[in-house]
């Protein structure tokens, strides 16, 4: 049986192999502290809290969305709604987090969860030139471009607030 450390760091290699598998470099970096928030991570890595890159599971009548947002926004779920045309956005439950991405809240990644999930792209994080975001669980990250970001999610650019 594995260590409860290394069944941790598995959606971590997931999220390496699909960075790869889809063209981005592996920047994976592996913390000692914790970095479950997007004030954390910027204070670790020095860096603007609004150049982290949030991954926020929401449900829309059962389904998954996920919203990749600024660490310095709050989403307005109202609005991603009218611009979807969807039903009511609801922040999920932990346990819809785990089953639809494989990873825990406050370490979701945008990429290597077990199904694709529909994705929007918080249009603010373009201004920035370096982005950074949760790399499957709560010690790690990666950074990207907005541009790369972008391409490896497929995801819809909206503004989200």
């Amino acid at each position: 049986m594995p260590k409860a450390t290394e069944s941790l760091r598995d959606p971590v290699q997931t999220v390496r192999k699909t960075l790869l598998a889809l063209g981005a470099k592996d920047t994976v970096r592996i913390f000692e502290e914790k970095v479950p928030t997007a004030a954390a991570a910027a204070s670790v890595l020095g860096c603007e809290v609004a150049a982290i890159t949030n991954s926020l599971v929401f449900e829309v009548d059962g389904t998954p969305l996920l919203i990749l947002a600024s660490g310095a926004a709050k989403v307005d779920t109202a609005l991603v709604a009218r611009q979807l045309g969807t039903g009511k956005i609801r922040r999920a439950k932990p346990d819809f987090v785990l089953e639809h991405t494989g990873q825990e809240v406050g370490g979701v990644a945008p990429v290597g969860h077990p199904q694709p999930i529909r994705t929007i792209l918080d249009a603010s994080l373009k201004g920035h030139g370096v982005l950074w975001a949760g790399a499957g669980d709560h010690n790690s990250m990666f950074s990207i471009t907005y541009e790369d970001l972008l391409r490896i999610t497929g995801a819809a650019e909206l503004p989200v607030r």
